[in-house]
């Protein structure tokens, strides 16, 4: 069963399919092209590898203040319906640093229930797919984990490649992409549909265009001031995660306590949320866990070393055009606050902030890890080495989401974005709905065995 606190469902279209139609883009309007879109979208033909739906280049500046001069040439894919009765509905991958275009088909046959009704519109972001920036042993170090612990140089090296120009890849540049992109398209409003970073970025651009908005899907959510670098949702909830999880398998431990012992033992917290957190997406049952961290808690940390060798060979591996961590970096590190401020701070000050936050840090904020698994997350420490930079300004406490219709969809066993995080929406939202999918990890529209929330989807985008 799932969990909902709902403004009203309707039943499901039955028969709803897509509508897959040779049509051309919407071309610009005026307001668009006085605004600056590039042009539209420009080189539209059937997509390479997926010829049933059109691609085309929608090209942005890199600046959009327009201080410094260059542009960017983002990929966007469409199925046909140009006519849909509710209008566009652009799906947001996460990240950052995902794709949208490679992910078309998928996501196409993930909500072919609703595609009668709307054209779905995805688009590779700045800095991500084939225009990935490119951190050759960053990306080796980290692959697609947020939390893997990089090598120092790694971090050196990719900031002097990408050099000033990094912080024109902040959340706020892609939302104002988004914009040119709705103009280019012809649409007045968008129905927005984002998954883990996607939420965030689905959430900035309600914020920055609230007339713009028709409704929105956030699945896995980002919490709305971003990413959190010490994770204190995350620790926390991983009691809990593991506990479900291992009821669920029968196992006869208590994984808890298991973790909370290793973690004293050899001090590695950050090196098992990493390891866990990319394990989810292989089996939220988290099955061969419980047993793991039992022998390791008994001194026997053969099995964990093994557990932490095949997550980096097996799930983390990606390459920047799969998750860029050039692209990666440079957003969180442009949009995140971190105990010594922002990236704006200076770098010399950052470690000593860092190690009071530790020292204040309780164990009721970490178990069953400790104050240093928070400070030693990956991608906390790129941006503790990060070149100080100018950085976007953060939304005000008090705006809240437009007054839209919001569902939120989330998995009971999501270490990544656990369900704890969507109770502050009650305030940020107006009547929000929540589904909460049981036996489910991150991103549950793409891969939960559990058809409930995708069938949630289907009918809030429906109703």
């Amino acid at each position: 069963m799932t969990r909902t606190r709902t403004r009203g469902r309707a039943a499901a279209l039955a028969g709803a399919a897509a509508v897959i139609a040779a049509t051309t883009l919407a071309a610009p309007t005026a307001a668009a092209e006085a605004a600056g879109a590039g042009g539209g979208i420009t080189g539209q033909a059937p997509c390479p590898d997926a010829p049933e739906f059109l691609c085309g280049t929608l090209t942005v500046p890199l600046d959009h203040s327009g201080a410094t001069p260059g542009t960017l040439d983002l990929r966007v894919a469409v199925t046909g319906n140009t006519a849909a009765p509710r209008g566009d509905l652009l799906f947001l991958t996460g990240g950052p640093g995902q794709p949208g275009v490679p992910a078309m088909k998928r996501t196409a046959s993930s909500l072919e229930p609703v595609l009668k009704d709307y054209r779905l519109v995805m688009f590779d972001q700045r800095g991500t797919g084939e225009g990935a920036l490119q951190c050759p042993d960053l990306q080796e170090d980290m692959g697609s984990s947020d939390l893997a612990v990089p090598r120092r140089p790694s971090i050196a090296d990719c900031a002097t490649a990408l050099g000033p120009d990094a912080r024109h890849y902040s959340t706020a540049d892609t939302v104002a992409d988004i914009d040119l992109l709705r103009r280019a398209l012809g649409a007045r409003r968008l129905t927005l549909d984002g998954v883990s970073y996607g939420t965030f970025t689905a959430q900035r651009y309600a914020l920055a265009h609230p007339t713009r908005v028709a409704r929105l899907v956030l699945d896995s959510v980002t919490p709305r001031q971003g990413m959190d670098p010490l994770d204190l949702a995350a620790l926390p909830a991983t009691a809990r995660i593991l506990r479900t999880a291992c009821r669920a398998t029968g196992c006869t431990t208590d994984p808890a306590e298991d973790l909370a012992a290793t973690v004293r033992r050899y001090g590695n917290g950050a090196q098992i949320l990493s390891a866990l957190t990319g394990y989810e997406f292989v089996d939220p049952d988290y099955g061969p866990v419980p047993e793991i961290l039992h022998e390791a808690a008994a001194g026997r940390p053969a099995k964990l070393q093994e557990f932490f060798d095949l997550v980096h060979r097996e799930v983390d591996t990606a390459t920047a055009e799969e998750l860029s961590q050039g692209l990666h970096s440079a957003t969180v590190c442009a949009d995140s606050h971190f105990p010594w401020g922002t990236t704006d701070t200076p770098v010399e000050g950052r470690p000593a902030a860092l190690e009071r936050t530790r020292k204040r840090l309780t164990a009721e904020q970490t178990w069953p890890y400790d104050p240093a698994t928070a400070t030693g997350l990956g991608s906390l420490l790129v941006c503790l080495d990060w070149p100080r930079q100018p950085v976007p300004p953060t939304p005000p406490d008090h705006l809240r989401l437009p007054d839209v219709p919001v569902l939120l969809l989330g998995g009971d066993r999501d270490l990544a974005t656990p369900c704890e995080l969507m109770d502050e929406y009650e305030e940020f939202a107006h009547h929000p709905q929540i589904v909460i999918v049981p036996g489910a990890a991150h991103s549950v529209q793409n891969r939960a065995e559990n058809p409930a929330g995708r069938q949630a989807v289907h009918d809030f985008l429906l109703t």
